[in-house]
């Protein structure tokens, strides 16, 4: 017999109730198992397949699935709308594109898990573009498509979006700053006739642009069709959404920014999915806005940097607009103070047509001069093209400030952004990790600008003296001086730890850094532009276009008859366009020794970036038109700490430009289906 340690021990009885509990539990899960099986076996009697974009971020999986539609989803299931789905053994979210009777796929579908949403999010145009801009710029439409369509809210969602008033009629007077430029009569006729004109628009400096782009949008839209406007930044979306809200009322656009947060950034995107809003105005992810019916689209000074989305795969504000306006037949305005090559090329090509102010209006509206640029200036101040504020620049100011505000562009931050020997003018390194020096304040020791150890005692390595200068001055420095110059008039500074967006019309001195001057109630009464070696100084393919942007953006805000002065070579070209108000000059020279040289907008150019072993592989495995050709690989950077990393700059004719974009689409997509290391690809990226 057996034991009484070998009998079986009965389980309390709160544990026997525990065990039938979960019995219970898993009996009930198999029998929603089995229904939900049973219901997705009876498939839709319409339409019964679904193709879906799932969010897969692999190259090689970027295309369209079918999938079955259950009969209990056959109403919710619309194009447009986010989806649940079964792929590679997981749940994972896409967007239903389009509903079909058949299906390619020989074996069963596999059904949709569930419908997330029955809000139709994706439109059909919004998603042509998107595959549109995955090709041009050798992307995922995953990538894109997280640019396209936010986040969804689901409690804003549930929110019904406000209807839209009338349009109100033009009111007396409207759109009478328009006939000051060429041509821009019959372009605003051409949109409210309901065509499509495209043109590049060249701003003369002192123009309420906000106030033209919102006449444009009113014209548009009572011709029954919607406009999408992209700016650079938050600053330029006031602007212009308050233009609009004087001009139609605030019940007839939203803004898109991501500064707005999720819910009211998703609300926004509703009103225009819905279409109660048929107006937009946002930075660079708003030009996948779902504006319907849209008629104009217009990008503000394109040239900014900030069109350039910076993750992949790195699509600029004007190409994706451009694109949407040959998909959708929309009008196209490419405004600007400057004008950027791009912009010329489209000129140049006949693709848009010019809207310019003639030259008597331009001189009226600003002179600008150079500091020692005649015999006379350098007779009253010998040192004035040597020297930082020369005198002529102070007295500038003086003069000016008695009138109203004074802009004073510094490119540089800070207070002293670098230090040199007094003696030697040898570079001021830390010991430490051979950083820059500078000076953060008046009362503080020198400091290293990437360590932050602070070097009191600092002696010059080369002759030992410990004197220091200051080759760069930043912002704050600049205040400093002319505050001490101007003892009686107030000094404000705009930069990016505190930046302005406004300033009233009272006398004083504005220092900002490029980008972030503000503008001033009725214009400045003059701009001084510091250092313009600085913004010359940069070695990369746009220097000096990108210095003759930011100087005409400072010089735009002066009032009508004001004045603008340069601190600079007078005989460097960029300096001479500005002289001269003509960027459109100076961008069609650019063309011609870009044309010359095969650089973009010329060419189409793409680079590979990653390393040495990476970028080699996908050398080999790009299939090049006959006339592609590469230039490197050439190392990045030199620093010893960095990882090694190298880069190859692909280059066609701009005719061969779509054959580059699916070559190296089709790159991605091998590299992605044999799990090779990563690299980085960047067609026409911004800078070289």
């Amino acid at each position: 017999m057996s034991g009484p340690e070998e009998q079986p021990e009965l389980l309390p009885g709160h544990e026997w109730r525990s065990v039938r509990a979960s019995v219970k539990e898993s009996q009930a899960k198999a029998r929603a198992t089995r229904a939900r099986k049973a219901a997705e076996a009876e498939v839709a009697e319409v339409d019964p397949v679904a193709r879906v974009l799932v969010d897969v971020p692999l190259a090689h999986l970027d295309r369209p699935f079918d999938y079955a539609v259950p009969a209990s989803m056959a109403e919710a299931a619309r194009p447009g709308v986010r989806v649940k789905v079964r792929f590679a053994g997981q749940d994972v979210d896409g967007y239903l594109v389009e509903r079909a009777a058949t299906s390619d796929h020989t074996g069963r579908l596999a059904p949709l898990r569930r419908v997330v949403s029955d809000e139709p999010v994706l439109s059909p145009a919004v998603a042509g573009l998107v595959a549109a801009v995955a090709e041009r710029y050798a992307g995922s439409r995953s990538d894109v498509l997280r640019l396209a369509v936010p986040p969804r809210h689901a409690t804003t969602e549930k929110e019904p979006s406000p209807t839209e008033p009338p349009v109100p009629p033009a009111g007396p007077g409207e759109a009478a700053g328009w006939p000051t430029y060429e041509h821009a009569a019959a372009y605003l006729s051409h949109l409210a006739g309901g065509g499509a004109p495209r043109a590049v628009w060249s701003v003369a400096p002192g123009e309420d642009w906000p106030r033209r782009l919102a006449e444009a949008a009113a014209a548009t839209r009572r011709a029954g069709r919607g406009t999408l406007i992209c700016v650079p930044d938050g600053k330029d979306v006031d602007r212009v959404d308050r233009a609009l809200t004087d001009l139609l009322g605030a019940d007839h656009h939203v803004t898109l920014t991501a500064d707005a947060g999720p819910a009211q950034r998703y609300r926004d995107f509703l009103a225009v999915s819905r279409g109660t809003r048929r107006i937009v105005v946002g930075t660079r992810a708003a030009a996948f806005a779902p504006v319907h019916d849209l008629g104009l689209v217009v990008v503000w000074d394109d040239g900014d940097d900030l069109h350039a989305e910076p993750r992949a795969p790195y699509p600029h504000t004007r190409e994706t607009l451009l694109l949407r306006a040959e998909r959708e037949g929309a009008a196209a305005l490419v405004a600007g103070f400057a004008r950027s090559v791009e912009a010329e090329y489209l000129l140049r090509t006949g693709w848009a047509h010019e809207l310019a102010a003639p030259r008597p209006v331009v001189r009226e509206r600003v002179r600008v001069t150079v500091a020692g640029a005649s015999e006379l200036d350098l007779r009253r101040d010998p040192l004035a093209r040597a020297a930082r504020l020369p005198h002529q620049a102070l007295e500038a100011i003086r003069e000016a400030v008695a009138e109203g505000p004074v802009l004073v562009q510094n490119p540089r931050l800070g207070y002293v952004a670098a230090l040199a020997c007094e003696r030697c003018r040898t570079p001021a390194r830390c010991d430490v990790c051979r950083g820059p020096l500078a000076l953060t304040g008046p009362t503080t020791p020198p400091a290293c600008r990437w360590c932050g150890t602070e070097v009191p005692g600092w002696a010059c390595g080369e002759c030992g003296h410990r004197g220091l200068r200051a080759p760069v001055i930043g912002d704050a420095r600049t205040a400093e001086e002319i505050g001490r110059a101007l003892p009686r008039v107030r000094v404000l500074t705009s930069s990016r730890d505190r930046v302005l967006a406004t300033v009233d019309a009272r006398p004083g001195v504005v220092v900002a850094t490029p980008g972030a001057e503000p503008v001033a109630e009725g214009g400045y009464a003059a701009v001084v532009l510091l250092d313009a070696w600085l913004l010359l100084g940069r070695t990369d393919l746009r220097t000096e276009e990108e210095a003759l942007r930011r100087w005409c953006d400072a010089v735009g805000l002066v009032r009508p008859g004001g004045r603008a002065l340069v601190v600079g070579d007078p005989a460097h070209p960029a300096v001479q366009a500005l002289v001269r108000w003509d960027p459109g000059g100076f961008a069609a020279r650019e063309t011609v020794e870009r044309q010359e040289a095969h650089l973009p907008p010329a060419s189409r150019l793409a680079t590979i970036t990653g390393e040495p072993g990476a970028v080699d592989d996908a050398l080999t495995l790009l299939s090049l038109p006959e006339v592609g050709e590469v230039l490197g690989p050439v190392p990045t950077s030199l620093g010893e700490q960095e990882e090694p990393e190298v880069r190859a700059v692909v280059r066609v004719p701009r005719a061969q430009g779509a054959a580059l974009g699916r070559a190296l689409g089709e790159l991605q997509r091998v590299r992605s289906a044999r799990k090779l290391d990563a690299v980085r690809i960047q067609v026409d990226p911004p800078s070289l």
